[in-house]
C-alpha cells in the first residue's frame, strides 16, 4: 500500500531565504548656495566592527555592564554585549553579534535561535526571535508575562526568563 502523505513544502527553521534583490534608491537634494562654517568635532567613533574599542576615548565608551546568566541546565555565562540564545543558535547574515549561546535541550523544546539579548544605557533586555514554544519572563515581584515576537523587553537583575522548557535568571 502507497502512503498518501506529501512532504511538507514549509522550509524549516535553518532555511535561509535570500533577500528581494531591491532597486537603488536615488535621494536628490538641493545645496544652498552658502554653505555654514563646519563645527569642530570632539570625537569621531567608527561604527565598523574592526574598530578597537580600547582606542576610543573613555568619554565615548559605551556603557557595558556584566550580567551573569545562570541556566536551569548548570551552565553560568557572563555577558557584556549582544548575542543569541538556542539550541544551535545562528545569527543571519548581515548580523554581528558578541556571544552565540548554546542550550543544551534534549527534547528540543527550545528553537534553534530562540532569544535575542542586549544591552542600552547599562541595562539588560531580551527579545523573542518567533520561537516555537515562546518565551516568558518573571521579573522580581511581579507576575508572568509572555513575550511578543520581536519586542525588547528591559529586564533587572533577579528576573527569570523561561524559554521553553528551559530557563536562565539574571544576576
Amino acid at each position: 500500500m502507497e502512503s498518501r502523505k506529501r512532504p511538507d513544502p514549509r522550509p524549516n527553521d535553518t532555511t535561509i531565504i535570500a533577500r528581494l534583490p531591491r532597486a537603488p534608491v536615488v535621494i536628490s537634494v538641493s545645496i544652498p548656495a552658502e554653505v555654514p562654517a563646519p563645527v569642530r568635532a570632539v570625537a569621531v567613533v567608527s561604527a565598523a566592527p574592526s574598530a578597537s574599542r580600547a582606542a576610543l576615548p573613555a568619554a565615548v565608551m559605551p556603557t557595558r555592564a556584566t550580567f551573569v546568566l545562570t541556566f536551569s541546565t548548570g551552565q553560568r555565562v557572563s555577558v557584556q554585549g549582544s548575542g543569541l540564545i538556542g539550541r544551535k543558535p545562528l545569527a543571519q547574515p548581515d548580523e554581528i553579534f558578541d556571544e552565540l549561546i548554546r542550550v543544551a535541550d534534549a527534547d528540543r523544546s527550545v528553537s534553534k535561535t530562540h532569544l535575542e539579548f542586549g544591552q542600552h544605557d547599562g541595562e539588560f533586555w531580551v527579545s523573542d526571535r518567533v520561537s516555537g514554544n515562546g518565551t516568558v519572563i518573571r521579573r522580581p515581584g511581579e507576575t508572568a508575562e509572555a513575550l511578543e515576537p520581536g519586542r525588547r523587553y528591559v529586564l533587572p537583575r533577579g528576573t527569570r526568563v523561561e524559554i521553553a522548557d528551559q530557563s536562565f535568571s539574571i544576576s
